[in-house]
């Protein structure tokens, strides 16, 4: 089969793609271009490629300098101009001044320039939480719309731990907790910021709750933090070399009880 190329329908993906990397859609486009994606070739090479360029734009370094003696040479070629027409000095000594002038007082000025190329966008778009956060709640609601919350349905905590194993490359904290009103469901395998991430299901009444669950970068540690996105309630924070972000619309005064067990000493 060949490769799948443009058409009318990838034309709403290809005018909304630039939104989508910045995370500026709302939920329900989102999950449309999501699903255009995986379906599309031709989209998703061109997603993949703007991705890789907005990342490259913003890692790539803010000073340029010049080749090593290109000064010096261009001194020389206007001291041998110099030599051969002496009524030259004087405009050779303007020019070498000019040049000084134009080669330190540019640099600050294009440094600057890239400065303000990378940094405006990081200044007014949305930030690493919130892409993330809104990554979340698409992960969330897929998992409701599709009736898909769970890979294995189990509330026993010595069956869910297992079979994540040879499925993801760490092993996800899983507890139970009944007694407490959290009783676990199940889990199921996400992707999210960039990398695959165990889901964990637990239920408060009829409340269903995510737990995405990921390896820290270098081992980071973070204070928790509340958001509200789209009628849910999510905490996000790290400990223990693991990322942790939780996910309900269950009100935010329980969802944080549920999130002080996840923190407490098991026994």
């Amino acid at each position: 089969m060949g490769e799948r190329k443009w058409n009318v329908s990838c034309n709403p993906t290809r005018d909304l793609m630039d939104a989508y990397l910045d995370g500026e859609l709302d939920l329900v486009r989102s999950l449309e271009i999501e699903q255009h994606l995986k379906e599309c070739t031709a989209c998703s090479r061109s997603y993949e490629h703007r991705r890789s360029l907005i990342t490259a734009v913003k890692t790539a370094p803010l000073t340029y300098h010049a080749p090593a003696g290109l000064e010096q040479e261009i001194k020389k070629v206007l001291h041998r101009e110099a030599d051969a027409d002496p009524s030259a000095k004087s405009r050779a000594a303007e020019r070498s001044w000019n040049w000084n002038a134009w080669f330190y007082g540019l640099a600050p000025a294009a440094v600057l320039g890239l400065a303000l190329l990378v940094a405006v966008p990081r200044l007014y778009g949305p930030s690493t939480d919130d892409r993330l956060g809104q990554e979340v709640v698409a992960a969330h609601v897929r998992s409701l719309m599709a009736d898909h919350l769970t890979d294995i349905r189990n509330s026993n905590h010595h069956v869910v731990k297992p079979w994540f194993n040879g499925r993801l490359d760490f092993s996800p904290p899983v507890r139970d907790f009944s007694d407490h009103g959290f009783p676990l469901t199940g889990g199921r395998l996400e992707y999210l910021s960039g990398h695959s991430a165990a889901a964990i299901v637990y239920y408060r009444a009829a409340h269903p709750i995510n737990l995405f669950i990921w390896p820290s970068r270098s081992g980071e540690t973070g204070k928790e933090k509340v958001f509200t996105r789209q009628g849910y309630h999510l905490i996000r924070w790290s400990e223990g070399g693991m990322t942790y972000w939780v996910i309900s619309d269950l009100n935010e005064h329980d969802l944080k009880d549920f999130v002080e067990l996840l923190s407490s000493p098991q026994t």
